[in-house]
């Protein structure tokens, strides 16, 4: 179908035809870019062109997009990024858990896993209304971590208390004020609106409309339980973050690093560290060459299938189909594991 696009289009292009027999749908992708595909395309083929980035390349991407450095690493004069570390810490946490950006972006505090000494990674929670099928955990590194809690008490605290100067929540309609947070199990709030009518729900049941209009009377008045803030100080759409690494892209080619990050390209990057990093420890464990390692299709299933529970897929297949297979792996091993 590919094929016969190109041909017509080219017959179009010169005039040998009038229209072209392939009908097609205008596409926007992640990046804000658009393109014409044929409405007949094949649905079963698998993906060739998914994109990941090693932690070098990231890290830069990071750095100049989002944090003001400039293509020699160092903080840009005059560089006025009022939100910086909360984008940074957004970022690191996708790249470093795999969640999708509906799942980050509709993450509330309480959610956040608390640190703990002597961890390198903690586990947390995605609630089955956000999540894409079910609820599921995730796990983060420390020092992912570590910039989320430092947003929280800096970035986020301030965003609050200017909002709170400016009585911005006591305007918002169809805020629900939670009385009580409940860490049984089944975590749940019990709220009561402007109306004086109450209620309770659990958490993982809160979609994430329902998540921002939910806020907790706190030392220096109301505050939001949404974990990410716009500068106003008031909860975060998860879509608008799509404009914020489009801004980081194009600031990034700007200074000559033409690098493109999407959300989804930060989960498929955990994806592929995380199955490099297993078949490698598997590898030394049981003392496999890159040849046997197609004989022993058991041992890189294990990996695959853990994996798979990180990023919450119902089956291996498509973290096979959409990531590498083990026969690919080597050929990108050494890159993705650079620090």
């Amino acid at each position: 179908m590919a094929a016969f696009k190109l041909l017509y289009g080219w017959a179009l292009a010169v005039g040998h035809i009038a229209r072209s027999p392939v009908l097609t749908t205008t596409v926007r992708r992640r990046d804000g870019t658009v393109l014409e595909v044929a409405n007949n395309r094949p649905k079963d083929v698998r993906a060739s062109n998914v994109k990941w980035l090693t932690p070098r390349t990231y890290r830069l991407w990071r750095d100049i997009g989002l944090r003001g450095y400039d293509a020699a690493g160092l903080p840009q004069q005059g560089w006025r990024g009022r939100n910086d570390g909360r984008n940074a810490a957004f970022a690191d946490l996708l790249f470093d858990s795999g969640l999708r950006l509906r799942e980050g972006g509709s993450l509330l505090a309480p959610e956040v896993p608390h640190a703990l000494e002597d961890q390198v990674y903690y586990e947390g929670t995605v609630a089955a209304a956000i999540a894409k099928r079910r609820e599921r955990m995730f796990y983060v590194s420390a020092a992912a971590l570590a910039g989320v809690t430092t947003y929280m008490a800096t970035t986020r605290r301030a965003a609050i208390r200017r909002a709170q100067r400016q009585g911005r929540y006591h305007r918002l309609p169809g805020m629900r004020i939670v009385t009580r947070i409940s860490l049984s199990k089944d975590c749940r709030v019990e709220w009561e609106d402007r109306l004086g009518r109450r209620g309770e729900d659990a958490i993982r049941l809160i979609g994430e409309r329902g998540r921002r209009l939910l806020f907790i009377e706190g030392t220096s008045g109301l505050e939001p339980l949404a974990l990410w803030l716009t500068e106003g100080g008031m909860p975060m759409d998860y879509r608008s973050w799509e404009a914020v690494f489009r801004s980081a892209n194009q600031r990034c080619a700007q200074f000559g690093k033409p690098i493109i990050t999407t959300p989804h390209v930060c989960r498929h990057s955990f994806a592929l560290k995380m199955l490099v990093t297993l078949h490698r420890a598997l590898d030394q464990r049981f003392g496999l060459s890159r040849e046997e390692r197609d004989d022993l299709r058991k041992v890189y299933g294990d990996a695959f299938a853990l994996v798979k529970d990180l990023l919450g897929h119902r089956s291996e297949q498509p973290t096979r189909e959409t990531y590498l297979n083990p026969r690919e792996l080597h050929q990108t091993g050494e890159n993705l594991l650079v620090a």
